[in-house]
């Protein structure tokens, strides 16, 4: 494994662990801030790729606008759509295991659009990371409901029937943005095999087109920038300079978001997709435990239980435990050749 690549991994765990983290601060001081997040997260990406990847539009895209359009679409409406979940009681935790759900709705999106056949240990994988999923979201779905079962005061049970409405409300936008990732990834793939892969392109346009969408967010977007405006003010270190807490948790985010991105990029062009798999994984776990006790979200034995499902079941997937033994088998090989030489 070559210098770049060890470079690729390092920066991948910390870029998309802090990025999570910072994301979490955010949600804790302002739950319904997703659409400003989203568009700062896009607004940051699309300067970068006008001064990085069009050189200040002097480069001519070589992939055409209209084909871009769909993907546009997609990609947009998948990035508020998350975002926006929070804002639907849906606890950082249970946003990191569901999107881990995205293989099953790749699969789905498989079977119906490209009459795709899978191995019985794709189906058993996917079982595996289906019910992990589903025991997860049903332990974190009546915390406030399950308090007020025994009260009598009709006010407090009202606010816990309230709760668990827009909590279902906020689990049928995540299983919404699954399927149109999903879409998105075929989508993407067809669009390579016509004009050949422009990964950073694609990321600056996608990012660019879609800044016109957030008009129709602008009011919520007004709205948490005053909050964020007035947030409790924090001095950065050794400057004399202050910044309110939630701006300075949104730059931080963004920044965050960007070099996960990048990151991932230079991994999967320097790595194999078994070495992609892997830490992609381990970022979600350590995230996952990182939340869980950094931020003291709850989290039972059966939470344990379902998130090792799912993350057991993305493995089995990826075929990492058959490419795993294939390479023992292949090193045994060379080196019984090595002693017989």
């Amino acid at each position: 494994m070559n210098t770049k690549a060890i470079y690729a991994i390092g920066t991948t765990l910390v870029g998309c662990g802090l990025n999570n983290v910072f994301l979490e601060y955010i949600i804790k001081q302002d739950p319904g801030c997703g659409h400003l997040i989203t568009f700062a997260q896009f607004l940051f990406i699309a300067i970068h790729g006008f001064i990085m990847t069009s050189k200040f539009g002097t480069v001519k895209p070589k992939i055409p606008f209209q084909t871009y359009l769909i993907l546009v679409v997609l990609f947009f409406l998948t990035s508020v759509i998350n975002n926006w979940a929070f804002d639907f009681n849906i606890p950082v935790p249970l946003h990191m295991i569901f999107r881990s759900g995205s293989l099953i709705a790749n699969m789905i999106m498989g079977i119906l659009i490209l009459k795709k056949k899978y191995t019985l240990e794709k189906y058993i994988s996917v079982a595996m990371i289906t019910l992990g999923i589903i025991i997860c979201t049903l332990m974190s779905s009546g915390g406030d409901k399950k308090k007020c079962t025994d009260c009598d005061a009709p006010i407090e049970q009202k606010q816990a029937d309230d709760h668990f409405f827009w909590w279902i409300i906020g689990i049928a936008l995540l299983t919404t943005a699954l399927l149109l990732s999903a879409r998105m990834g075929i989508y993407q793939e067809s669009i390579y095999k016509h004009h050949g892969k422009h990964p950073q392109e694609a990321l600056y346009y996608t990012h660019l087109y879609s800044i016109p969408g957030f008009i129709f967010y602008s009011s919520s977007i007004w709205e948490h920038m005053q909050i964020a405006s007035a947030s409790e003010p924090y001095q950065i270190p050794f400057v004399d300079f202050i910044i309110p807490t939630l701006w300075l948790w949104i730059f931080l985010n963004v920044t965050t978001q960007y070099l996960c991105i990048s990151s991932v990029y230079v991994l999967t062009t320097e790595c194999t997709s078994l070495t992609v798999t892997l830490v992609i994984t381990l970022r979600k776990f350590l995230s996952l435990i990182f939340s869980i006790v950094y931020f003291q979200n709850p989290f039972t034995i059966y939470h344990w239980f379902g998130s090792g499902l799912v993350f057991f079941g993305t493995l089995l997937f990826a075929e990492v435990f058959t490419r795993m033994g294939q390479s023992k088998e292949v090193k045994a090989v060379q080196k019984s050749m090595k002693k017989r030489n």
